[in-house]
């Protein structure tokens, strides 16, 4: 039987497309493999997003390939679909296929190898491995992703998504319905709506939308918890949040900032104002007061002064955000902001990107012990190793998406329980939880 590996970089997105890859090379009669040791295929789903992400696809390439030499190396996703000539360039490197060519990954893989006639003969008398979709959804098979749509319409100037992924399409809900209650019916607890642009949904489908679609779902499947992966801030209506009644709908929201600067943001031209994000924010809260909030901000953005970082800094200590993503703006060949001369010169850009991680973690910090005390659920997903004190524990997710740790002489894996929140480490970072 032939092996394969999958790595995976980037979103939630690349990670919903992985997991399809996987299926598809299950059903192909492949059996999967943690790494590329074992490995006679190796898949690598990248990202592009920053030259950051550029240099770790082509770092975990070369590594696959000198962890073995005989492994076939398949690069793909949202790097190869930008610039699939540097990457053939790389020797390491045994084929390329974009996001365009992920449908036909399995058959060009095994042409490629020269096993396709061989391989297609040997798989008719192979049973297909037990609970195979378990096998190839990733190593947490209690948290699914599911792909409502993909592509951007939107073309923020900094953005390289909408070149490497496409226009906007929806998936139709039916199809949603069968791949979450399959899902369910596997063993997962959770599922993931991912996608590119999530509030766009419904609008290539007729009489549809993200709410529609959330509520039909609420509706007819009997998951758990649905979290909702990225909301753009001009995207949420009372409509929309009122669907947070239902307690399946997990209570934390990612609300893309990218700078508290509206110069910047006109720039950048995001579809929002500072002061319309602040909104957004106020009406989230209100309407959904237990929410935590994440964010995403670019520092070092083309002509950002040191008045326009002020104003990011400001806005993110006023929110107080969960979790914040600092990226260091980094020229996308393609994007409009490409063409505009990249005046943040590098060491200001560092400095930047410290003072806003300096700031996020002690917001973080303050989120957490905020929530000593209180009751949450978790859905529990691995055994932490350690002996002593440290025996017997389990990590998982509250519903609001902070890690919490729980000792247990019971399995927890795959359980979703009720817990106190009973203390904050400093030294480590660590909330520590005990079940109710």
């Amino acid at each position: 039987m032939l092996t394969v590996a999958f790595e995976t970089h980037g979103c939630k997105l690349n990670q919903a497309d992985s997991q399809a890859l996987a299926k598809e090379f299950s059903e192909s009669g492949f059996s999967q493999v943690d790494n590329s040791a074992n490995a006679d295929v190796f898949v690598l789903n990248t990202c592009t997003v920053t030259h950051v992400a550029d240099k770790k696809g082509r770092q975990a390439a070369r590594a696959a390939k000198r962890t073995n030499p005989s492994t076939f190396v398949v690069v793909t996703g949202c790097y190869a679909q930008r610039d699939r000539n540097q990457l053939e360039a790389i020797t390491a490197i045994d084929m390329v296929l974009g996001n365009s060519d992920k449908k036909d990954i399995v058959s060009k893989v095994l042409d490629r190898i020269k096993v396709r006639d061989a391989w297609e003969d040997a798989k008719v008398n192979q049973p297909l491995p037990v609970n195979f979709d378990y096998q190839f959804v990733g190593k947490n098979l209690n948290r699914r992703m599911i792909k409502i749509q993909e592509g951007c319409d939107q073309i923020c100037s900094y953005c390289i998504v909408p070149k490497v992924r496409g226009r906007e399409r929806s998936i139709p809900v039916n199809d949603l319905i069968s791949d979450i209650n399959d899902a369910s019916t596997q063993g997962a607890r959770e599922v993931v709506l991912t996608g590119t642009q999530l509030g766009s949904y419904g609008f290539d489908l007729g009489n549809s939308s993200l709410s529609d679609m959330v509520k039909q779902l609420l509706d007819e499947c009997e998951i758990e918890r649905i979290r909702i992966s990225s909301i753009q801030p001009q995207e949420f209506s009372d409509e929309l949040l009122d669907l947070w009644q239902d307690d399946r709908l997990c209570p934390h929201f990612h609300i893309p900032l990218q700078s508290g600067s509206n110069k910047i943001l006109k720039n950048m031209r995001r579809r929002y104002s500072r002061e319309e994000y602040l909104d957004s924010i106020q009406k989230v809260r209100s309407m959904v007061p237990e929410a935590s909030i994440t964010t995403d901000v670019i520092v070092g953005y083309p002509d950002e002064s040191d008045h326009d970082f002020e104003f990011t800094m400001e806005i993110c200590d006023k929110i107080k955000f969960s979790d914040v993503h600092v990226f260091r703006y980094s020229s996308r060949p393609g994007t409009t902001a490409y063409y505009l001369q990249d005046s943040v010169d590098s060491n200001i850009k560092s400095e930047r990107s410290k003072k806003l991680i300096y700031l996020a973690q002690q917001c973080s910090i303050e989120h957490k012990r905020h929530t000593v005390g209180n009751q949450a659920m978790v859905l529990w997903e691995k055994t932490m190793s350690g002996t002593g004190d440290e025996a017997n524990l389990y990590s998982g997710l509250t519903e609001n998406y902070l890690r919490v740790q729980c000792q247990s002489k019971y399995d927890l894996v795959g359980e979703i329980t009720p817990v106190v929140i009973t203390s904050y480490e400093d030294s480590t970072n660590k909330l520590k939880a005990e079940l109710i």
